[in-house]
């Protein structure tokens, strides 16, 4: 491990966590949400939109309250699909937290990458309804930018002026951390200084709930990740965003740390378009393990993809335990889906706030729900209750659709 008291003898920068907002099933912020977390609470419930009587799925981790009203003026609303304004508040959060402004230079070194899968699929849904169901022969001129998969990092950097490189990425429910990952590795080669990354998602509609129906891959009841009885996932909505920072930017400014950025590292499966290979997932963590300098036995959390799916838990376990040998059974690893619900391309981002808890305040995230032991899940999942521990370095991992995988480690600072 590189010492947290000199520089990297590689010449890569020392990148860190500065700022970190969200909004989710869970909480409309960072301290509530991880207060949940603490409590094992869950925010999966009835789904509430149009004809969701029509759905065999009726449940999910919805934002409520939620008006987007209460945040935007009606023609920010106009331009906004739900899943930019999820990121624009979390933006903010984690930039109000940060405590930077990025008029002047900073603004021109700085930028914003984030992920999505559904992008503005509330607005494709509502103006399908228009055009198909209401037969209207026009729909407003605004719909094109706000329903493109960009529109949630172009406003981000509008909001806050980063004229440094801003896009998208779009992997299937690894977006958030392969949005992070190279966030990191742009802000690490000296590329940017500042990076607003996560992700963000709103696929809680009817359309959306009705593709994923067809995948017969959903619970109707709850999210059980590694249990023995688990029946599927369950979808979620919501938003993450960090600020990550050049080390020395952040130290010579007086910046409260919050964690780490130490490795990053990514896979493809090759193999098939939705069942997971172990040995791909094994592969994104053993390079995420080296790129970061870590051992097996330094890392003390994993935060799981765990997605409650009969083939992601067991193959993920499998990854986990042939990654990290004999120190596997030493590990914990849990998944929060079961609490925030599985928000696809915005779920990384949600979910490396429990590791962010687990470095910072010693506690680790519980796997709730669970309830049956499952031969091929041995690992420690901590089940359904919070455990206090100290851990230095911590993993996170995401495995999606398509064989992508991307796994990102953090440190204690």
């Amino acid at each position: 491990m590189t010492s947290k008291n000199s520089e990297r003898q590689d010449g890569l920068r020392r990148v860190v966590i500065t700022g970190a907002g969200t909004i989710n099933a869970l909480g409309h912020d960072v301290p509530t949400t991880m207060e949940a977390f603490r409590q094992g609470r869950c925010g999966i419930g009835p789904l509430e939109f149009r004809d969701v009587d029509r759905l065999s799925i009726q449940i999910g981790a919805q934002v409520h309250p939620w008006k987007a009203e209460d945040y935007f003026n009606r023609q920010q609303i106009l331009l906004y699909d739900k899943f930019t304004q999820f990121a624009l508040l979390a933006a903010k959060q984690a930039v109000a937290q940060a405590g930077l402004d990025f008029q002047g230079a900073l603004g021109l070194r700085s930028g914003v990458v984030l992920g999505t899968a559904g992008g503005g699929l509330n607005t494709w849904d509502e103006n399908y309804r228009t055009v198909y169901e209401e037969g209207k022969n026009r729909v407003h001129p605004f719909v094109v930018p706000k329903l493109m998969n960009n529109a949630a990092a172009s406003h981000v950097s509008m909001e806050f002026g980063l004229r440094g490189p801003a896009f998208t990425v779009a992997t299937a429910c690894a977006s958030s951390n392969h949005a992070m990952g190279l966030a990191f590795q742009m802000v690490r080669s000296g590329g940017a200084q500042v990076m607003l990354t996560g992700g963000s998602e709103a696929m809680l509609c009817f359309g959306g709930v009705k593709a994923w129906e067809g995948l017969r891959v959903m619970s109707k009841d709850a999210c059980r990740p590694f249990s023995a009885n688990r029946n599927g996932m369950v979808q979620g909505e919501g938003a993450g965003v960090f600020v990550f920072e050049d080390y020395e930017h952040a130290h010579a400014r007086g910046a409260d740390i919050l964690a780490e950025v130490v490795g990053f590292a990514m896979s493809s499966d090759a193999q098939d378009i939705v069942m997971p290979s172990a040995q791909g997932a094994e592969r994104a963590i053993t390079a995420a393990l080296h790129d970061a300098g870590l051992n097996p036995e330094d890392v003390g959390y994993i935060n799981a993809h765990g997605t409650g799916t009969a083939a992601n838990d067991k193959t993920e376990c499998a990854a986990v335990a042939h990654a990290f040998g004999h120190h596997a059974d030493r590990l914990m690893i849990s998944s929060t889906k079961a609490m925030h619900g599985h928000i696809i391309g915005g779920t990384g981002a949600v979910e490396l706030l429990a590791c962010i808890m687990a470095l910072r305040d010693g506690v680790i995230a519980p796997t709730i729900g669970y309830q049956e032991a499952d031969p091929e899940c041995g690992l420690d999942v901590v089940p359904n209750e919070a455990r206090e521990a100290r851990v230095d370095a911590v993993l996170s991992n995401a495995f999606a659709f398509g064989g992508l995988n991307a796994v990102i480690a953090l440190r204690r600072i």
